[in-house]
């Protein structure tokens, strides 16, 4: 092998679940899970001082429109580097998106390959658990000693917001309004009766609770069945429907990861042992047509299955040689449509989580998957003639990014194919003509029903107006309509549509 053959060697996780008064700070979260990288490898905390990249995944609060009084430093790689008595020359903070852990490692094995790093640093942290209790419960943040004032970090990634705001008038832009929209989306297409679907989503992610039962870093280590995760209870309320809390992912987690990543050559000379080695075969990233409005229809990702039919291919394998699978599962359409156009059967004996999946191991904003890949490290490990399967999912089943893991040493150099060529194909895919003002007669094209804490909130509609264009709008709060959509199939339910009194957004009345 080419000494520059970039190689994960060492992967560190960590799950507070202490007191928030006692809580980490956001930096110490970082070089917590660094530190339990470099032990993995067996290396010294001193051996952290020679990285040469850094980059660390974007933290929730980050986000566009975030606005949460959270302090932390406002330059997160530069902070961590400081802990670690580092000076790396490629400093990056990602923006927004959980595709950012694999799309990190992409980015930096590409550039060991091409001899412009040794040994590099991702991580990611979550804090938005014991911060939410602070800021609720008035104990402020006197011991985070977050470095403030530094200049700002270079940004890598696609910076645009994850919906527009035509979108984000009407709740797009909420993960818990926006997912269902998929999820119903896809009952309708496959003509499933709505008991049959919830049963459906249950016995999907049964199994995952039991993954996450025995995950010892798992934000819920609890494993339920089918029926209780479907049916609302006091505890398990809807939130969106068809999903139930329990179907959600929960980003108000205090966790951590990091993943260290070196060429094969400063491995060996730092004394890393070869059955620590744990190659990247295959990646690739890429983002479906950007805007939620603007899919082609809200049941598949073509560029989950460009990227993962991309990632195979330069790993030249075939998906019968996968031995270990983690889908990215912030909610249950991420694991029907990411199998279906990976084709994957639901019931794989393989299995599609190796964590127990983000409403249940722990959906730690942007970094879920740095998560996924650190266990991915261990099974492999454990079985080390067969090859692991990640992908990473980011905004609204938007930006994707796919990694083909193995300790098997590759049989070729590493390349990594410009994102530019499968984007070029999602980019100039047919797509629906999209007015911010319909009026007249109307169908509904999929739907959801917001449920808040004490019952109905509205409900959302994407529909077709009578000249085929797609649009966004809100139903009447009564709650004999929103039951009624829940009640019995609505895609393709007519209705009237038009603007709503207050003006800032469209109405759709049903039949």
């Amino acid at each position: 092998m080419d000494d520059r053959t970039p190689v994960l060697i060492g992967a560190g996780q960590f799950t507070y679940r202490g007191e928030p008064q006692s809580a980490p700070a956001p930096t110490r979260l970082l070089k917590i899970a660094a530190l339990g990288a470099a032990q993995d490898a067996g290396l010294a905390e001193r051996d952290l001082a020679t990285i040469d990249s850094l980059a660390v995944v974007g933290f929730t609060v980050d986000a566009p429109g975030g606005g949460r009084a959270t302090p932390h430093s406002t330059n997160p790689p530069l902070s961590l580097a400081k802990a670690l008595g580092a000076a790396p020359t490629w400093s990056v903070y990602s923006h927004m998106g959980g595709n950012s852990p694999q799309q990190l490692i992409n980015t930096l094995c590409e550039r060991i390959s091409k001899g412009e790093s040794q040994l590099g640093l991702v991580a990611g942290c979550e804090f938005l658990g014991s911060a939410t209790k602070r800021l609720t419960k008035g104990l402020g943040f006197d011991d985070w000693d977050e470095d403030q004032g530094l200049d700002p970090p270079e940004r890598i990634g696609d910076p645009r917001p994850g919906v527009t705001p035509y979108e984000a008038r009407h709740g797009l832009g909420r993960p818990i309004n926006t997912y269902p929209l998929f999820e119903n989306a896809l009952r309708a297409r496959d003509r499933r009766s709505i008991p049959d679907h919830q049963k459906r989503l249950g016995e999907l992610f049964a199994p995952f609770t039991e993954v996450a039962a025995r995950n010892r870093d798992a934000w819920f280590p609890i494993a339920r069945t089918a029926e209780e995760l479907i049916t609302v209870t006091e505890r398990n309320r809807m939130v969106g429907f068809p999903y139930t809390k329990y179907l959600n992912a929960i980003m108000e987690v205090d966790q951590s990861a990091g993943v260290l990543v070196a060429s094969l050559a400063k491995a060996r000379e730092l004394g890393v042992p070869e059955a620590s080695l744990v190659y990247l075969h295959g990646c690739a990233d890429a983002s479906d047509l950007w805007y939620p409005l603007d899919r082609q229809n809200f049941h598949s990702s073509p560029a989950m299955r460009l990227t993962g039919a991309r990632a195979l291919e330069m790993a030249g394998i075939g998906l019968d040689e996968i031995g270990i699978i983690d889908l990215y599962s912030c909610f249950p359409v991420a694991v029907e449509i990411g199998a279906e156009e990976l084709g994957l059967s639901l019931d794989d004996p393989r299995g599609l989580t190796v964590t127990g999946g983000l409403p249940y191991a722990g959906g730690p904003g942007n970094n879920y998957a740095m998560h996924s890949i650190a266990v991915m490290m261990q099974r492999l490990r454990q079985a080390r003639d067969t090859y692991g399967l990640v992908t990473a999912n980011g905004w609204f089943l938007t930006k994707q990014s796919t990694g083909v893991y193995s300790c098997r040493p590759p049989g070729a150099p590493f390349e990594r194919q410009d994102p530019a060529v499968i984007q070029r194909q999602i980019d100039a895919l047919p797509h629906p003509v999209v007015t911010e003002t319909p009026q007249g007669r109307a169908v509904i094209e999929t739907y959801t029903v917001v449920h808040g804490r004490e019952g109905y909130l509205m409900g959302l509609v994407v529909g077709r107006d009578e000249a085929d264009r797609r649009f966004v709008a809100h139903t009447p709060a009564d709650p004999a309509v929103l039951h009624s959509l829940e009640a019995v199939e609505s895609v393709g339910r007519g209705g009237s549509v038009g603007p709503a009194p207050e003006g800032q957004r469209n109405l759709f009345v049903p039949d």
